[in-house]
C-alpha cells in the first residue's frame, strides 16, 4: 500500500511542478527539455518503486531540476545575449532555391529530410523556396516567392 501513497504524492508534486515550469507540447520541446523530463522520470521511478527508499530525495531532485528550468527561462527573458548559448541560433539552410549543402551536412540534415519538410508545407521543388531556416527547436521554416512583391504570402483579409 505504501507504493500507492508514494505514487499519489509524486503525482501531485509533478502536477504542481508542471504548472510552475510552464507549458509546451512534445513537438516544441528542445532536446535539453526532453532529456530533462526523461531524467525526472527516472527520479520519479526510483521514488515510487522504493529503489531509493526516499521520496524526499526524489522531490529534491525534481525540485532542483524544475528550479533550474525556471531560472534558465528567467535569465533568457532578462538577458537576450544568453539565449544563443542556451537555445542556439537559427541557421539558413536554403537561399534562393539552392540548398546550402555544406551547412546541411554540418547539421546532419539530408536533402531528403529537407524536401520532406518542404512537401509538408506544400512546396514541390527547391526552386520555390526563397529562404529556409532550421529553427532552434528543430523545425524548418520556409519562405517562398518574392519578398518585394509579397508573392507566396496569403492576401490580407479585408
Amino acid at each position: 500500500m505504501e507504493i500507492v501513497y508514494r505514487a499519489l504524492f509524486i503525482f501531485g508534486f509533478l502536477w504542481f511542478v508542471t504548472r510552475v515550469t510552464g507549458r509546451a507540447t512534445l513537438g516544441e520541446l528542445s532536446t535539453f527539455q526532453l532529456l530533462l523530463y526523461v531524467t525526472m522520470g527516472d527520479l520519479i521511478q526510483q521514488a515510487v518503486t522504493q529503489q531509493d527508499y526516499s521520496v524526499t530525495a526524489s522531490v529534491l531532485g525534481i525540485g532542483v531540476f524544475s528550479l533550474l528550468t525556471v531560472a534558465v527561462s528567467w535569465f533568457n527573458s532578462r538577458y537576450s545575449k544568453l539565449r544563443p548559448v542556451t537555445h542556439g541560433t537559427p541557421v539558413v539552410i536554403v537561399e534562393d532555391g539552392e540548398p546550402l549543402v555544406d551547412t546541411l551536412r554540418s547539421l546532419r540534415v539530408s536533402l531528403d529530410d529537407l524536401m520532406a519538410a518542404a512537401r509538408a508545407q506544400g512546396i514541390e521543388r527547391f526552386r520555390e523556396i526563397r529562404l529556409a531556416v532550421l529553427e532552434t527547436n528543430g523545425t524548418m521554416s520556409f519562405f517562398t516567392g518574392d519578398a518585394k512583391s509579397g508573392a507566396g504570402h496569403p492576401p490580407a483579409a479585408g
